[in-house]
């Protein structure tokens, strides 16, 4: 490896979540709550050169694996990150991370007359169109874009 590729240092155990679009980097911060992460270090490198991008961001975690929600939502805010499972040192498990079929209790729906936005109950999205980010609530039916979804 090159000495200008080491700008974020490597971590022994944890996750590393690369390719995010730094204009969603500290929404994904926040999103994950990893302001609250005490007893973890946490590596942020923000705007790095990338061959695929041209610019990315990058998020190493110290022993900490996310869940399959916290992934979910994820999904939604910056789809198809990379996520890497790092232990002692090498990756263990690489994956894309991608809009799964069904979203629940992650996205508001739009339409305020729909029951989710009136009754106490969990939302639940299909998502109808993943490449173009469509998802159609499983209630009132009514279509939105991914970027245009508020979170639960």
């Amino acid at each position: 490896m090159k000495r200008e590729e080491l700008m974020v240092a490597a971590i022994k155990n944890g996750t590393v979540i690369d390719h995010i679009p730094s204009s969603k980097l500290f929404q994904v911060v926040r999103l994950l709550h990893l302001e609250d992460i005490r007893h973890s270090s946490i590596m942020v490198g923000y705007n790095l050169q990338s061959s695929k991008m041209g610019h990315k961001s990058i998020i190493k975690v110290s022993d900490k694996y996310f869940t399959d929600t916290e992934l979910n939502m994820l999904s939604v805010v910056a789809p198809n990150v990379t996520l890497c499972i790092i232990r002692d040192y090498e990756v263990v498990e690489k994956k894309c991370v991608a809009l799964p079929e069904t979203l629940t209790g992650i996205v508001k729906c739009a339409n305020p007359k729909c029951i989710t936005n009136n009754e106490p109950m969990a939302t639940r999205f299909k998502v109808t169109d993943a490449e173009h980010g469509v998802l159609q609530c499983q209630y009132c039916e009514k279509e939105q874009r991914v970027e245009d979804v508020r979170l639960v």
